[in-house]
């Protein structure tokens, strides 16, 4: 793998929001630069939109594009709970927007008005969703103010989203899976405050990723797959020691597969889905994410 390379890209070719999570994660940059550029895309309502998420040019908040932000926060170890970043999810959670009194809507109706992904599409017909109702639950129990309501609505959700997960399971949705291991994380790290059996969880979801993760590696080249890294972000993780083997091989596929200009190969697209233009520049976005996924993994599995 050539480091220098996807340095370059990222540099030449980043949002500055991932230029600055690039300094951060492997240059010593700042936690606050990155915070600075995360603000540029949080509403006057806390939530976030304008294309945080690449694949959906909202500029309206809604649910995913605030989870993406959570995931930030969390990639910078950002804990103060009166950040105004944090407190603004916060408001935006609350506020029963996009929200149906069990989950947080999968997508929402002004995506159909700006371009986006097909898979944002919005549909009022189309099943709830725990992706990506699961893993905000784990930042509402994280920051919320333990004596107030939402906290206290995310300990019921808590319970709501493991009946879901158990009869739906084996789950086929990566992105309801993704958000399933995180609730389980910090469940495990906040075991003091037990709200379901994590020994059943956590055994029920070592079928669930074998399940969904993509052995036949040939085709991860060319299509959109469940590699490990999805799901599985250290060796400190629950469920590493059991894929071990198909973890150390997406370390070489990675080190294999990166492309002259320093990038990998961006497996799926939305260029045929009418914004041809658009799709471009998100392709571009996503490539320097992608770089600093994988170095990021390389880093920590190796």
């Amino acid at each position: 793998m050539n480091y220098n390379q996807a340095r370059s890209f990222v540099y030449k070719n980043a949002r500055p929001l991932d230029l600055a999570r690039w300094k951060y994660l492997f240059e010593g940059g700042s936690k606050e630069d990155v915070l600075t550029a995360l603000a540029a895309y949080q509403n006057e309502d806390g939530g976030f939109g304008h294309a945080l998420e690449p694949d959906c040019w909202n500029p309206d908040s809604s649910p995913i594009q605030t989870w993406v932000a959570t995931e930030i926060i969390k990639e910078v170890g950002l804990e103060e709970k009166d950040h105004p970043i944090i407190q603004g999810i916060l408001q935006y959670l609350a506020s029963g927007k996009d929200f149906d009194g069990h989950t947080w809507a999968n997508t929402i109706a002004s995506n159909n008005n700006v371009p986006h992904a097909p898979w944002w599409d919005y549909d009022p017909a189309a099943e709830a969703s725990y992706n990506p109702t699961a893993s905000l639950i784990t930042f509402i129990l994280k920051f919320a103010d333990r004596e107030s309501g939402l906290f206290t609505l995310a300990r019921t959700l808590v319970k709501e989203a493991y009946s879901y997960f158990k009869a739906h399971f084996p789950m086929e949705s990566v992105g309801n899976v993704s958000c399933f291991v995180k609730l389980y994380e910090y469940l495990k790290e906040n075991s003091a405050d037990t709200l379901i059996d994590l020994t059943e969880f956590k055994a029920l979801l070592q079928q669930q990723i074998r399940h969904v993760i993509t052995y036949d590696t040939s085709i991860w080249a060319t299509e959109y797959v469940c590699k490990p890294s999805i799901l599985i972000g250290s060796k400190a993780s629950d469920f590493y020691a059991e894929n071990q083997e198909i973890c150390a091989y997406e370390c070489e596929f990675i080190e294999n597969t990166q492309k002259p200009d320093g990038t990998w190969a961006i497996t799926w697209s939305w260029e045929d889905y009418d914004y041809p233009e658009e799709w471009s520049i998100s392709k571009n976005w996503w490539k320097s994410d992608w770089i600093i996924k994988y170095i990021r993994y390389l880093k920590t599995i190796r």
